[in-house]
């Protein structure tokens, strides 16, 4: 798969959606340049890319919101297109859903950003992200795989860094609105160095989560980085509910979350430290 490849096929997912919603929405694109660099390989030099579409469906009453994510969740469904994790919840007046496409492996949301929570208004979106691809078209593999931080060798602290991490992972709890468990072994904060340089790292944990809960969490976690511009990344995860990875383009920070088969959603914070010569401890 190429560029052109990549895009054609996500906006033709996009446009299964849509074509056949009552009432028409408008589309309105969100969020960065549709093209980046591969989430996943958020320690690589940029071998492998991806393709991120993501759309507000405009120019309809606030109240039509949750019907319009039902009728994408519907048409995808209709194509044999598979969850990721459960159905929504549409006793939700503010549901979500994600699911991936069969055997191409494109992932999608639909969700429903609150507008007036009181009136029951709220405003559709709908994204889709494709699988990650060499950058020179060739279909390698590319990228490098992430180490966990206890592969990498300990740094001097760094504060600015880690405020941002801090700061980052703090935004994002709040938009999770679940509770935080007290830190287990390996979390917390600390500042690491690898091959390609160093960054801080602010890992923690929620408490257990139901399915329906932790898919809500995660569903939260897309839409707050997708309104703040990050680029955002489903991960294949080893529960029923997928993972996801989301990039700063600002200031490179990456942050993934993945549902553990303990029920906890566990939360990964890197941001990468501004000066290269920070000296190894």
């Amino acid at each position: 798969m190429d560029q052109q490849q990549a895009t054609e096929r996500a906006e033709e997912i996009i446009r299964q959606a849509v074509d056949g919603m009552s009432p028409k929405p408008t589309l309105k694109r969100t969020g960065l340049a549709p093209v980046g660099a591969c989430v996943a390989d958020d320690h690589s030099a940029g071998e492998r890319q991806q393709v991120a579409l993501s759309y507000q469906l405009t120019g309809v009453p606030g109240s039509e919101a949750k019907k319009l994510v039902r009728q994408a969740r519907d048409a995808w469904v209709k194509r044999g297109y598979e969850f990721q994790g459960s159905d929504g919840d549409w006793s939700d007046p503010f549901p979500s859903v994600s699911m991936r496409t069969v055997p191409d492996d494109f992932w999608m949301t639909a969700l429903t950003g609150v507008v007036d929570k009181a009136k029951g208004e709220g405003l559709a979106a709908i994204s889709v992200t494709s699988p990650c691809f060499a950058a020179d078209g060739s279909g390698g593999s590319g990228g490098s795989a992430t180490a966990e931080p206890s592969a990498f060798r300990g740094t001097a602290p760094d504060e600015p860094a880690e405020r941002r991490a801090r700061d980052h992972s703090s935004r994002l709890y709040d938009a999770l609105r679940v509770r935080h468990a007290a830190p287990r072994e390996g979390e917390g904060l600390a500042t690491y160095r690898d091959d390609t340089g160093a960054y801080a790292h602010h890992a923690w944990s929620t408490e257990p989560l139901t399915e329906q809960a932790m898919v809500r969490a995660v569903a939260g976690a897309r839409a707050h980085f997708e309104g703040l511009g990050w680029r955002v990344r489903q991960l294949p995860g080893t529960t029923g509910v997928p993972g996801l990875a989301a990039r700063n383009a600002t200031d490179g920070t990456v942050v993934r979350l993945a549902p553990a088969s303990d029920g906890v959603l566990r939360v990964a914070v890197a941001t990468p430290v501004a000066d290269p010569g920070v000296r190894v401890a």
